[in-house]
């Protein structure tokens, strides 16, 4: 991936307890303890390489630098383990057909309505998981229903975020 590429993005996460966030004006929400895939998309400036590095900072310590949280998602990186980071350089605009794959898995839950799809007409870009979802399964079923038109690579994260 070159640095300004263009792209869509999975986030998988994981909460170890229930946790209560509040969620910029979207409110405040109980998410229960298991997993969760984000799907966002970096087709703006600085691209893929540049959204990712800014998801990726250490989150803990945002809420105390005064940094400004500034999309849904960074409300539940301040509580979240960032495991995986699923992504696919393209112009095309895949997030929300991405996330209606993720809404058909099995075990899927919406835990916020309107999380991460303020700017769609989806329900959420944010899927609940109480067992861990394989991307192997995703990856199939986007291309089941040609969403995948390129191999997503994938970052394994250990320690949380980088």
């Amino acid at each position: 991936m070159t640095e300004a590429e263009p792209g869509t993005y999975v986030f998988l996460l994981k909460l170890d307890k229930q946790e209560r966030i509040t969620v910029g004006k979207l409110g405040t929400f109980d998410f229960p303890a298991g997993y969760y895939l984000y799907v966002g998309s970096a087709l703006g400036p600085g691209g893929l390489q540049a959204r990712l590095t800014r998801h990726r900072r250490n989150t803990a310590l945002r809420s105390n630098s005064g940094k400004k949280l500034h999309w849904h998602i960074d409300y539940l990186l301040q509580r979240a383990q960032l495991i995986e980071v699923w992504s696919v350089a393209s112009k095309e605009r895949l997030e929300c057909k991405w996330s209606e794959v993720a809404r058909k898995l099995p075990g899927v839950q919406i835990p916020v309505q309107g999380f991460g799809s303020s700017d769609c007409h989806c329900p959420a870009h944010l899927i609940y998981f109480s067992a861990r979802p394989d991307r192997k399964q995703f990856e199939q079923a986007l291309q089941a229903c040609s969403a995948l038109s390129h191999q997503p690579s994938a970052t394994q994260l250990s320690g949380g975020i980088p």
